[in-house]
């Protein structure tokens, strides 16, 4: 494979070098969300910002870990992981927001992905479709460890991985809008919990690699429940679904050095 990196010694997109990250990584989409989460961390350092990858260290229970962004969807997202497991990482949690499906997700309720249906293309280039995307069970357990100490409402189970934002909220105003109305329809009657646009991608990703990979994401609001009538109000602040993941990780080191 061609060097792009031209020497240097760096992953070519994210720009990052081994040593700069720990084994440990939380993936949130948004670069702004990074320095919010590596506050949690101790002795927390920025490292690195190239493209749509920020990048901070520092360590939790005296392990290395980072934070790192993915910017939106599975390709950016799947570049980001294949660079990081390239300089030593091999843990991760994506921290995200979604829209609920189920109309028992309610607004600021945290949803942890045990898989996601693969409507993106990014998973396509790795994996067959037959293939399931699936979270790490190890990673789910440690989430669901780490939501029941924070007391957050949460729900497990199968999320949405979709390319379109605006395929899910104006389905009916694109050329396509048919076929996305009928799946859509399909996966609420499943029982899928919440749409998203990383995890599909991550999982696969983490299967091809051979790497723990898992999603905890806040849920912003549910659009199934405003067509109910039901309350539907609009929550943004991730901190929730940030501590539950911290948490996570706590559980998974303490796992990992025993």
């Amino acid at each position: 494979m061609i060097d792009y990196a031209e020497g240097s010694g760096k992953q070519y997109h994210i720009g990052l070098a081994p040593g700069d990250v720990g084994r440990y990584v939380f993936l949130p989409g948004d670069p702004k969300r990074c320095a919010k989460i590596a506050k949690y961390f101790d002795d927390a350092k920025f490292v690195g910002d190239n493209r749509e990858y920020t990048t901070y260290t520092g360590y939790l229970n005296g392990e290395k870990v980072s934070v790192m962004s993915t910017g939106m969807g599975g390709p950016s997202a799947a570049i980001g992981m294949e660079e990081l497991v390239a300089i030593g990482a091999d843990t991760f949690i994506r921290i995200g927001t979604c829209g609920g499906m189920d109309v028992n997700v309610k607004s600021g309720d945290l949803v942890i992905a045990t898989g996601s249906i693969r409507m993106e293309g990014t998973s396509r280039e790795y994996a067959p479709i037959e293939y399931p995307a699936v979270a790490d069970l190890d990673i789910i357990n440690a989430l669901v460890e780490g939501a029941r100490h924070m007391n957050a409402p949460y729900h497990t189970g199968v999320v949405q991985c979709k390319d379109a934002f605006y395929g899910q909220h104006r389905p009916e105003t694109l050329p396509n809008g048919q076929e996305l109305m009928r799946k859509w329809d399909a996966w609420v009657k499943l029982g899928a919990k919440a749409s998203e646009m990383e995890s599909s991608a991550l999982f696969i990703v983490a299967s091809y690699l051979h790497v723990r990979c898992g999603t905890v994401l806040l849920t912003v609001a549910n659009q199934e429940r405003e067509k109910a009538g039901l309350e539907n109000p609009q929550v943004h602040d991730t901190d929730l679904a940030v501590r539950a993941a911290i948490e996570a990780m706590k559980y998974i080191i303490e796992h990992d050095s025993n």
